[in-house]
């Protein structure tokens, strides 16, 4: 075959192609006179596509397509529109369809009765959606939703026999009100029974017991099934949890509860490789063993190797009642660090107990002994041995965890040692930080951060330099190297501050799904005189979210030359929040 039959046959094809595409084509327009952008929209829905019809069935077809649009503006509130139709002269027969909407409906009254015992009941139905409100455009939809709200609650509480015995929407068009009335006989409520466990586990009852927040014969609440699965999934423990209440195997109206477990391998070992502009590449390594007896003891190993940093650790856990908050963790671990003036080496041995109080806050109280070897600068190296007992407090809320649009975290820490209780120094230590996250509009979020702390000592150079302060990188102030802000000795090595004080406010607009563009600034030092000058630095970035969290990447300038402030380029993954 020759190449002009070859480039004639594609021709051919392609005239072909178009050819059907304009055949093909929408043949019905719908045009709705006035700023009606809801009406435009439904009445396009309502008509579908119509191609491929010649104009005579395209004739035929216009009683049809009167009666999907006004059908489509009665859904909407508007019962009286005036619909002109004309055959448009285009080479594909074309109609269009001229539409005058009219005075619309509105609602006149709405009546909402509960019967039977969730009448009495205050968590039925505190509030009614604000729509339909008296006053409004009658909105067929929203009709619909609000039925549906009293059913889904009604299935939530557990008024499993729960009907309508009345529910209309009166309209009258001449008069153009609507009248809704709604009345729903919840029956019985019904209650949970005993939770009853079953399948393959090596976890003890006594252990399953302290999961159960459920208590034999209290009403139903669909929560409360919701979360006995989450907590169970959440251990760590099981492959697989299936609860299962089906009110179809009520009794007297109680419900068994059952739940199937599947042991999850006792073993994983995982490995991965990142980056940050902190620290540069670096891998780490985990070993764990999610569960060590029926009693659901654990234990894992840590490892994190980058250039300026690695650490090994090691932990063994014992949960607590409730095992979904309460745990003692017993660890130990070494660390060798060096970043820029300051070479260190720490092995810690510690102790945690961690508990959530009755108003949602986490506590952790704590007890560690820190022995460390470090040199700052040309100084010869010193060590300290620190027994160090602590609490931290701290309460995170948001909407969801990975990618949450509003939210904040509060976190409290405290520790100190004191020379009379196994340790080289007395020392106060403190910090703070405060998050928040606000989201309007959908695509405007505002972000804010603020990081306090404080030494207390009588020797500043008896206190290590893990327990100093720096600033500067990622997750401090932009513009600047990580930990380059700090206080200088007389030889001009970075030592660390007696106090630390970093702000930020960043300012976030959705892009795309999953993008966003941002800009920030921050201020901030690593400090000894809460006085003393703080850097400055601005900038801007990208935001994906990713499967495993926000990915950011940013470029900002420091506007401090004298504390290094430049170009520079930032990039980290982790919640914002």
């Amino acid at each position: 075959m020759s190449a002009r039959t070859r480039t004639f046959r594609v021709l051919i094809a392609a005239a072909l192609w178009l050819s059907g595409s304009v055949l093909y084509a929408q043949q019905v327009e719908v045009k709705v006179l006035g700023d009606y952008p809801g009406l435009q929209d439904n009445a396009e829905a309502f008509i579908g596509e119509v191609e491929g019809r010649s104009e005579q069935r395209l004739r035929r077809y216009v009683p049809t397509a009167v009666r999907q649009v006004t059908d489509a503006l009665r859904a909407l509130g508007y019962y009286q529109p005036t619909i002109e139709w004309e055959m448009l002269p285009t080479e594909l027969p074309k109609v269009r369809l001229t539409v005058t909407p009219g005075a619309p409906v509105h609602i006149r009254s709405v009546s909402v009765t509960i019967n039977g015992p969730a009448r009495n009941d205050p968590t039925f139905l505190p509030v009614l959606p604000e729509k339909p409100a008296v006053g409004d455009v009658l909105n067929h939809g929203h009709y619909d939703a609000l039925r549906q709200t009293i059913r889904n609650r009604a299935l939530r509480l557990g008024y499993f026999d729960g009907d309508f015995s009345s529910h209309r929407l009166t309209v009258d068009p001449e008069q153009r009100v609507a009248d809704m009335e709604l009345a729903f006989d919840s029956g019985e409520r019904y209650r949970l029974g005993e939770v009853r466990f079953t399948g393959d586990t090596e976890i003890g009852l006594p252990l399953l017991r302290q999961f159960v927040t459920i208590s034999p014969g209290e009403p139903y609440h669909a929560d409360k099934v919701a979360t006995l699965n989450g907590d169970l999934s959440n251990s760590g423990y099981f492959r697989e949890v299936l609860v299962d209440a089906n009110p179809a195997e009520a009794d007297d109206f109680v419900i068994p509860v059952k739940v199937r477990l599947s042991i999850r391998q006792p073993r994983s070992v995982s490995a991965g490789v990142g980056f940050s502009t902190d620290v540069g590449p670096r891998f780490r390594g985990t070993w764990r063993e999610h569960w060590i007896n029926e009693m659901g003891h654990r234990r894992g190993a840590e490892t994190e190797l980058s250039v300026p940093r690695q650490s090994l650790s090691t932990w063994y856990e014992l949960p607590l009642d409730p095992p979904m908050t309460d745990l003692i963790r017993l660890s130990a671990g070494y660390q060798r660090e060096h970043i820029e003036d300051v070479e260190s080496e720490r092995l810690t041995l510690g102790q945690q107990w961690q508990h959530e109080l009755d108003n949602g806050w986490l506590q952790i109280l704590s007890m560690r002994w820190e022995g460390e070897r470090f040199r700052i600068g040309d100084d010869p190296s010193t060590t300290s041995s620190l027994f160090l007992p602590g609490a931290g407090y701290s309460k995170l809320r948001a909407d969801t965890a990975l990618d949450p649009s509003r939210g904040y975290r509060l976190q409290f820490d405290v520790t100190g040692s004191h020379r009379a209780a196994l340790s080289d120094a007395d020392i106060l230590h403190v910090s703070v930080l405060l998050k928040g996250l606000i989201t309007l509009a959908d695509k405007h979020r505002f972000l804010g951060r603020f990081q306090f702390g404080g030494v207390a000592t009588n020797s500043f150079d008896d206190v290590p330099p893990s327990l100093r302060f720096f600033a500067g990188g990622d997750q401090s102030v932009r513009g600047y190297g990580y930990e380059t802000l700090s206080p200088e000795d007389s030889d001009g090595s970075l030592v660390g501050g007696r106090y630390l004080l970093v702000g930020s406010l960043e300012y976030q607009y959705e892009l795309f799904e999953r993008w966003r563009a941002a800009v920030f600034y921050d201020r901030g030092n690593a400090i000894d005189n809460p006085f003393d000058p703080l850097a400055n630095g601005v900038g801007m970035g990208v935001r994906w979210v990713s499967p495993v969290g926000p990915l950011r990447f940013d470029i900002a300038k420091g506007l401090d030359p004298e504390f290094g402030g430049e170009w520079r380029v930032h990039f980290s993954m982790g919640p914002e929040l």
